[in-house]
């Protein structure tokens, strides 16, 4: 692997989301440095995402919520897994609790972890952690909906694995995890076969 040094590192913008603009020493082919690159990271910290399956049904569970950024070329309102950050000194794993509790309201009888992959790594830090969960009736503990206070409106949209697979097929889906997640389904469980044993 080629040597990179990360010469200089400074902070353009600092809000919500994070801009850094990253001066890089790179090795070429050849073994010869190259002349200063100027790099822009986008910042997002890390998430977490998952497929979700509910045992007594067999259904797919998805949210429906707003994605502002998406709002200009799919109108804004996408379905896709349920996702979320993960938070300073949070697991990926104790995440995945916490947001299937927020947006769909159940806790987690099982899961399985799919992939861990980088969103866009041309330009942004973040990496997404994809799960499978199982989640039953049992588990059910409140609406879900996500949190009040930060305002997500998020609707809960049942699917029958058959409808998720015939939509992933005719290219309906326009969510990069949600497609990654679904290829999973098709192609390791056959979309109706539970995890194995449950892991906290």
């Amino acid at each position: 692997m080629r040597r990179v040094a990360v010469h200089s590192r400074r902070r353009l913008l600092d809000d919500f989301f994070k801009v850094d603009e990253l001066m890089l020493d790179v090795e070429g082919d050849d073994g010869t440095q190259s002349p200063p690159l100027r790099r822009l990271v986008f910042e997002r910290g890390d998430s977490v995402a998952a497929t979700v399956r509910h045992r007594e049904s067999g259904d797919l569970l998805f949210t429906e919520q707003l994605r502002a950024p998406a709002i200009a070329k799919a109108g804004g309102w996408l379905v896709e897994v349920m996702a979320g950050m993960i938070e300073d000194g949070e697991s990926p794993e104790e995440a995945l609790h916490r947001e299937l509790l927020e947006e769909l309201g159940y806790r987690v009888d099982a899961f399985e972890k799919i992939a861990t992959f980088f969103v866009s790594p041309g330009g942004s830090s973040e990496r997404i952690w994809l799960y499978h969960v199982e989640v039953s009736d049992n588990g059910r503990v409140s609406a879900g909906g996500g949190l009040a206070s930060e305002r997500e409106d998020i609707r809960i949209v049942r699917m029958r694995p058959d409808e998720a697979r015939d939509a992933l097929l005719q290219r309906r889906w326009m969510d990069a995890k949600t497609i990654i997640g679904l290829q999973w389904l098709l192609a390791r469980t056959g979309w109706t076969s539970p995890v194995g044993p449950a892991q906290r």
